[in-house]
């Protein structure tokens, strides 16, 4: 089995993501019950995807 060696390098100013990203977009976490969650393109179903949070 061969492994995906994915790649991610964060600095002040930049995101690299060093793997297959179909695309990138911006949405804000809600309230749900005692959690919280992000919607998405319903597209995206069973997809695998990055969630990156940023710093007020």
């Amino acid at each position: 089995m061969v492994k995906n060696s994915r790649k991610i390098a964060i600095s002040s100013k930049k995101v690299m993501l060093g793997d297959n990203v179909e695309t990138f977009y911006e949405k804000v976490i809600t309230k749900f019950g005692n959690s919280a969650k992000v919607d998405a393109p319903k597209m995206y179903v069973g997809r695998r995807a990055y969630v990156v949070v940023l710093k007020d």
